[in-house]
């Protein structure tokens, strides 16, 4: 993405459809006047009174105990320095915006004018009868130090600074599985750190507390190496300064086992490397640019286990792997700290993690045929949705082990239920489609890009390396708007009409006559049709001329699924093309079938659907839980719709016993675990998360879809046509820019399955 359009991206994206990237929104009714009357005064006061009586009750009756706030004065934001608290405001609210999303925590961010580290710590403590936990962001050291160590001192509620301990939890992970993984011992290793700030000062600590030997550290500043017989060291420095005559990285790094890097781009060579012991591990966590970059790296030493802080390499150091899931854990116990056990319980969580087998989505995720443990796979990927099952618990566990928990968790199987149930956030199954269609773009063609909410979804896809665009439409119409749009990217345009076409419309108009003669075309009519959009560009992902296609926008759905049934053939075995939408709900996906083809489906259709979105939920990473839907349940009723639905139950059961489908069943039984087990504990679908609906025709499941979407209920991703040879998908009319970005994703994510 060039610079330009970097910057007005970034810009939009901050500023509209509101300022900001976080807001309020209330958890209580409040439509009626005794609502507002039991939220404010009068009876408002009540629950004041319980906790004047009793101040633990402030976390019975408020949302203290799932709030905490992110708190910077600005003076070290990333990496930007001292840019003052007005300036660090966005990169706070993107912190909030972590926090919830990774692990369903709330966030006032709070930004401090105020250098002096007494008048920060006065601020933040009196503030702190608000929030069930402290994020310090962005303080620069040495103050940082000095500001952490007295707030943990003189609050009771947990504090940490995630600059310092955040990298120091994750790369302790990363670095106790690279150790095991080259063999060598933690209490022998010699260990570099290229950097002496507050991550770099924590992540020796915690390393030490590991095991790692002090006398075996040598930390680098931007004087050089660290050494006793400096002046005017402050008491962190001290604590890693060394006896040995080094002055350079260069001397530093000979015969040493780790290279930490916090510090700097490309201050390590590829000669100092080969100078390192065998198996070295380099952990190059400068961003955006590594300390040395992976390729070069790995292609300099072929015995390194390397890490960065990039996600577009192997092993990234995250932070978000660490801050959310121990905030969750701390606050689920309402523990008064943060202490090092519960530091180390992440540690090991994460450690431990990374050996166990990894689940499908999360391959399909990262593009991966099999993730395990090994060189390119020492910690989790951050999208791994076992890490809120893994990281709060253990962390919950450390707190009550250490006595810092005063509210324990008695019931662990509830507490797992009560975590999985956060993880319904859409906005990450989102980016995790998009980011596997980055590992593999494909060339996708655009069939209406002669509009303006369609080219921007192009623009959109093009800058974010989703797709490989190419623009079919009216040229010069298509000019005039990406000429409005700044959008100057040398893309393909395509416009089937022109005469510069006409060779290749003869193509393919020989290629659809040859299949379509005897179903009432003539090779005039073939010649005619393939100047109309849908069928062009239908026919160029026949021919192996572009990879994928997106259509939809200005036209009904029906003249639009024509021209490309006509075109494509159906998948092996598919003799009814169907659809489904995948809907983003709070408490994760559910896809709905058929939402878009079939008006009135047979009892056979109906089992060829269910069957076909339990292979689209595969694709994307989720063994399938189909309830087949109905107004009845399990065969209440004798009326045509319910038994067919009753019938193509009983064709799964027998054509796929491995499935797990049952119906008839209303929708509420199937998506509430407690009423299908208390009515019906017979279900194959009891004390399972149906994660599949499939509707008795087209009427429910569009309106459904459609309600959900309009509700804010879900963000809906589809229609994804299914049953097709070709990945080819149509949007629904007048969808927006972002529905047709998400949709440009999965196309392109069905051309990487259906090329494998």
């Amino acid at each position: 993405m060039a610079n330009e359009q970097q910057r007005r991206a970034a810009l939009v994206y901050h500023a509209k459809p509101k300022p900001g990237k976080t807001e309020v929104v209330p958890t209580k009714n409040y439509e009626t006047q005794r609502d507002l009357a039991l939220a404010y005064s009068p009876g408002v006061a009540i629950p004041c009174l319980e906790i004047e009586k009793n101040n633990s009750d402030v976390y019975k009756y408020t949302n203290k105990g799932n709030l905490v706030a992110v708190i910077s004065n600005g003076t070290a934001v990333l990496g930007l320095g001292d840019i003052g608290p007005n300036a660090a405001k966005p990169v706070m609210e993107g912190k909030a915006l972590l926090f919830k999303i990774f692990a369903d925590i709330d966030v006032f961010d709070i930004e401090v004018d105020a250098k002096d580290p007494d008048k920060f710590i006065d601020a933040v403590k009196a503030i702190a009868p608000t929030f069930g936990g402290i994020n310090l962001e962005d303080i620069k050291s040495p103050e940082a130090f000095e500001i952490e160590r007295r707030l943990k001192e003189e609050l009771n509620i947990p504090v940490m600074h995630d600059d310092q301990h955040g990298t120091a939890i994750i790369s302790a992970a990363a670095l106790l599985n690279a150790l095991e993984l080259a063999n060598k011992k933690i209490e022998k290793v010699k260990i570099v750190v290229s950097g002496a700030g507050a991550a770099a000062i924590s992540c020796s600590k915690l390393y030490c507390a590991l095991g790692v030997k002090h006398e075996n550290i040598v930390m680098l500043d931007s004087k050089g190496v660290i050494r006793k017989d400096r002046e005017t060291l402050s008491s962190e420095k001290i604590e890693f300064a060394t006896a040995k005559k080094l002055d350079t990285l260069e001397e530093a790094i000979e015969g040493a086992d780790v290279f930490i890097g916090l510090s700097t781009a490309n201050i390590l060579t590829p000669e100092m490397l080969l100078t390192m012991a065998s198996n070295p591990i380099v952990f190059a966590m400068a961003n955006p640019d590594p300390e040395i970059g992976y390729d070069l790296a790995c292609k300099t030493r072929k015995d390194i286990i390397m890490a960065t802080g990039r996600s577009d390499h192997p092993n990234q150091v995250n932070n978000v792997l660490g801050f959310p899931f121990i905030f969750r854990g701390a606050l689920d116990v309402r523990s008064t700290a943060i202490n090092e056990e519960m530091k180390m319980a992440a540690v090991k969580a994460l450690a431990l993690l990374a050996k166990e087998s990894v689940p499908e989505q999360v391959n399909i995720a990262y593009d991966e045929m099999r993730l395990s443990f090994g060189k390119n796979y020492i910690i989790p990927k951050p999208f791994d949705p076992r890490l809120i099952t893994t990281i709060p618990p253990a962390v919950a566990k450390a707190a009550m082990d250490s006595g810092v928990a005063t509210a324990p968790i008695e019931d662990w199987d509830r507490y797992l239920e009560i975590l999985e149930n956060r993880l319904g956030n859409s906005q990450k199954m989102v980016r995790l489609l998009h980011d596997r269609a980055k590992a593999a773009p494909k060339r996708l063609v655009f069939a209406e890009a002669d509009h303006l909410d369609v080219l921007k979804a192009a623009q959109i896809v093009h800058e974010e390396g989703i797709a490989i665009p190419i623009l079919l439409g009216n040229r010069e119409i298509i000019e005039t708007l990406c000429n409005s749009l700044d959008f100057d990217s040398h893309l393909e345009i395509i416009d089937p009409k022109e005469s510069a076409y006409e060779s290749k419309r003869k193509v393919y108009a020989e290629l659809f006559w040859k299949e379509q003669k005897r179903k009432g075309y003539t090779y005039y009519d073939s010649e005619r049709l393939m100047r109309e959009r849908n069928y062009y560009a239908s026919m160029m992902i026949k021919n192996k001329d572009a990879d994928a296609m997106i259509s939809g926008y200005s036209r009904n759905y029906r003249s639009v699924v024509k021209p490309i049934l006509e075109t494509i053939e159906r998948a092996k075995g598919v003799n009814r093309v169907a659809a489904a939408n995948l809907m983003l709900t709070k408490t994760g996906p559910l896809f709905l079938s058929d939402t878009t083809i079939n008006v009135d489906p047979s009892a056979s259709d109906l089992a060829k659907i269910a069957q076909m979105t339990g292979q689209l939920s595969k694709l994307f990473g989720f063994e399938p839980i189909i309830a087949m839907l109905s107004f009845s349940n399990f065969g209440s009723s004798k009326f045509p719709q319910a038994k067919k639905v009753t019938e193509a139950v009983g064709i799964l059961h027998r054509s796929n016993p491995e499935l797990t489908v049952d119906g008839p069943i209303q929708s509420d039984f199937a998506l509430n675990k407690e009423m299908l087990q208390k009515g019906f504990p017979f279900s194959t679908l009891s004390n399972k998360k149906v994660n599949i609906l499939v509707f008795p025709n087209l009427d429910a499941a569009n309106i459904t879809y459609k309600l959900m979407k309009e509700l804010k209920e879900a963000v809906s991703i589809g229609p994804i046509l299914m049953g097709l040879s070709e990945p080819i998908h149509v949007i629904q009319l007048g969808a927006s820019v972002e529905e047709i970005v998400n949709m440009s994703a999965i196309a392109v994510i069905d051309a990487q399955s259906k090329n494998k």
